[in-house]
């Protein structure tokens, strides 16, 4: 059977919930899987990303968060760029690189790869030199995640999924929950 390329992007909600969804059935078949996380750091103390306090204790599951804190405490985001995000945006490819050419895992998601590259962390040509890695020999299931795609993206991929923002709470400045955003 194929292993696939697939693509979860837009600006409406569940992108990641989509990618950790796919985690969760891979692990619970007692399959490997990968996940690099761009752009969503840890700084050793504070774990801000719910979600990351199960997928710890997730057999056969290995967790790369990259990326500068950008949660600053309940409801609130860092959104502008600063000293030592694009760093850590290339160390998060570095990882998926070497993710990729190893092959070894059933699933790797790269989480907001998108994202960093909309947000200028990394360029397409980085994502479409990791794309043509994947190519090379596809050993497992890929799954991007992020805001924007362009054509040439879509065109390899085998699945694509939009999430689209048709009405979203944070537009009337309702604050962001643990638990659901975070």
């Amino acid at each position: 059977m194929q292993n696939r390329f697939h693509i979860y992007y837009g600006y409406g909600k569940g992108k990641t919930t989509a990618a950790l969804g796919l985690i969760l059935r891979a692990v619970g078949a007692g399959q490997k899987s990968a996940l690099v996380q761009f752009d969503k750091g840890y700084d050793g103390q504070n774990e801000h990303y719910s979600e990351r306090k199960i997928l710890r204790s997730f057999p056969n599951l290995s967790l790369y968060p990259f990326g500068k804190e950008r949660v600053l405490g309940a409801g609130a985001f860092r959104f502008r760029n600063e000293l030592g995000d694009e760093e850590e945006a290339h160390a998060a490819l570095a990882k998926a690189m070497e993710l990729t050419e190893r092959g070894d895992q059933f699933l790797l998601v790269l989480d907001e790869i998108l994202a960093a590259v909309m947000c200028k962390l990394l360029s397409r040509e980085d994502v479409m030199a990791l794309v043509d890695l994947y190519e090379k020999n596809r050993r497992f299931e890929l799954v991007m995640t992020g805001h924007q795609v362009w054509p040439q993206l879509v065109q390899r991929a085998d699945l694509v999924t939009e999430m689209r923002k048709e009405k979203h709470y944070f537009d009337v400045q309702s604050p962001s929950k643990e638990g659901i955003e975070f």
